[in-house]
């Protein structure tokens, strides 16, 4: 049909509509030309969103962690499609007018997605190619809407009830040239998207995973006491299912690391540099711990920490076989995907159970979790210890390099504070009156727990039931009964250390080195 007109806001929603059309099928086309290639961080999408976590500030990364939670990256994600969308329709409404406006635009997407993909820390100049395809095929995309939309050559028609019965020549545009072009530019979108992640799935390292077998450890981790776990509905298990293990990182797509092409390199200020590979790994001495680790955006009463039974090779023994150099007092970590952690080298070599480790929970690191291999050390927040994917360990100073986190105002050396949590009753809950049940976790690895005390309101303090532990690099949980009266109360914990030392009342927050204060819940008694 042609020759049809349409009114002034129609033609606004139209352009916009070719905006978002063209700008979909750039992605879709980049998103397969990553696929090709396949380097999931070369999508244009992903490297911006990766810059955009880079430039985030402490307060909106932290803000981000305590109200998303491991959806923080999904958020992200959602917010910069959203962005895209809406500079999408812009660049449609400027090519409304000016048709070469709307190709700049593209042109600039395409930019911005080459910067993005080339000053990601693991870079390569191929990683160039998707935004460069994408911006091409936008560019054609648009261009072939803008032309769908000519006006068709006038005819005449006759217009009934005008004046003299006069026929009056009409221009318009082909609907169904439009409809079509608009369907394949859609169709391209689509094909290019689920082409690309179809491409990527190659990569996926999940099936290599499942067929892995881990060798028995030579030293097996002790077994877990009686008790260990309290027997009070809400509260946490003292051993956390890898599923819910805590997840907290950079990476907006997981990194793909073939055990089968992994090697790690220990070098830098050592005597003798050392290479492993992933059968090397699994050949030594392997020994098995149960380890609760510590995000240090952990907020008071917050739950970014997890206890599992860790397998790997105890890392002093490869590092002393390196022979670190006079003078060295870090260990600088690389994960495949180029992020850095700063370890102190002290703390590899004090006789605790530094690990790098190879299995979770009796079955190999999970994808997100590290697979094929990741750092473990017990007592220091994860941003200074648990490099996950690593791959290269650099003995070097804190003088002469820093990493990732150091760079951004974290503190280098981060053992963690201790912390103590009230997990049962749940904060507001409503209750009634007579015996409840108070419980909770509280953690000091490498110091232990030897005392947990618990309020209410400005009572006095109340010794808790502490369970039995294999050892002190796990948390410890505590319960204690209440006979609750009617009113609103609040209930307060705090613990005390293996050296004596008790959590301090005040409240800090978690940059530069980690939260402190006390944990407390209000509730109310009916």
């Amino acid at each position: 049909m042609t020759g049809q007109r349409t009114s002034g806001p129609l033609r606004w929603a139209g352009a916009a509509l070719r905006g978002l059309l063209a700008a979909a099928a750039a992605l879709g086309t980049a998103e397969l030309a990553a696929g090709a290639l396949g380097r999931a961080t070369a999508s244009p999408i992903l490297a911006v969103g990766a810059g955009f976590i880079d430039l985030t500030p402490v307060w909106l990364k932290d803000f981000a962690i305590r109200a998303f939670g491991s959806s923080d990256k999904t958020v992200l994600l959602i917010g910069l499609g959203c962005g895209i969308a809406v500079a999408a329709a812009v660049v449609g409404l400027l090519s409304r007018r000016r048709p070469p406006w709307g190709l700049v635009g593209l042109a600039v997407f395409g930019v911005v997605g080459v910067v993005a993909a080339l000053t990601r820390p693991m870079a390569d100049p191929v990683d160039a190619v998707p935004a460069v395809a994408g911006a091409a095929c936008g560019m054609a995309a648009l261009t072939l809407l803008t032309r769908s939309i000519r006006p068709t050559s006038p005819r005449s028609t006759a217009g009934e009830g005008t004046r003299g019965g006069d026929a009056g020549p009409t221009r318009g545009y082909d609907r169904r040239r439009v409809l079509l072009t608009g369907a394949g530019v859609a169709a391209v979108a689509a094909a290019g998207g689920a082409g690309g992640r179809a491409l990527l799935r190659r990569e996926n390292v999940s099936a290599v995973r499942a067929r892995l077998r881990l060798p028995a450890p030579a030293s097996p981790a002790g077994p877990v006491p009686s008790g260990a776990q309290a027997r009070v509905p809400g509260a946490t298990p003292f051993r956390t299912p890898n599923p819910d293990f805590y997840r907290v990182d950079t990476a907006l797509v997981l990194p793909q690391v073939d055990p089968r092409d992994w090697t790690l390199r220990i070098h830098g200020m050592v005597a003798r540099p050392v290479e492993l590979t992933f059968e090397d790994l699994l050949n030594l001495d392997l020994v098995e711990r149960h380890i609760t680790l510590s995000c240090v955006s952990n907020q008071v009463g917050g739950d970014l920490a997890g206890n599992a039974r860790w397998l790997g090779a105890p890392l002093a023994p490869l590092l002393r076989r390196a022979g670190a150099r006079p003078g060295a007092d870090q260990i600088l970590s690389r994960s495949s995907d180029g992020m850095t952690l700063s370890t102190p080298l002290e703390t590899v070599l004090d006789g605790r159970d530094a690990l790098l480790a190879v299995g979770m929970n009796g079955e190999p690191l999970p994808v997100a979790h590290g697979f094929p291999a990741r750092l473990v050390v017990p007592g220091l927040y994860g941003y200074v210890s648990a490099t996950k994917w690593v791959v290269d360990l650099k003995v070097t100073r804190f003088a002469t390099d820093q990493a990732y986190w150091t760079e951004r105002g974290y503190a280098e050396r981060a053992p963690v504070k201790t912390f103590s949590r009230i997990d049962v009753p749940k904060p507001f809950a409503r209750l009634k009156t007579g015996p409840v049940a108070v419980a909770g976790t509280a953690w000091a690895q490498q110091r232990g727990i030897d005392a947990v005390e618990w309020q209410v309101d400005d009572g006095p303090w109340r010794p808790a039931r502490l369970a039995p532990v294999p050892g002190i690099d796990t948390w410890r949980q505590w319960g204690a009964e209440w006979d609750a009266f009617p009113g609103s109360h609040t209930l307060r914990v705090r613990a005390t250390d293996g050296t004596g030392t008790t959590q301090p009342e005040h409240r800090e927050p978690p940059f530069p080195d980690g939260a402190t204060g006390w944990h407390s819940v209000v509730v109310t008694v009916t």
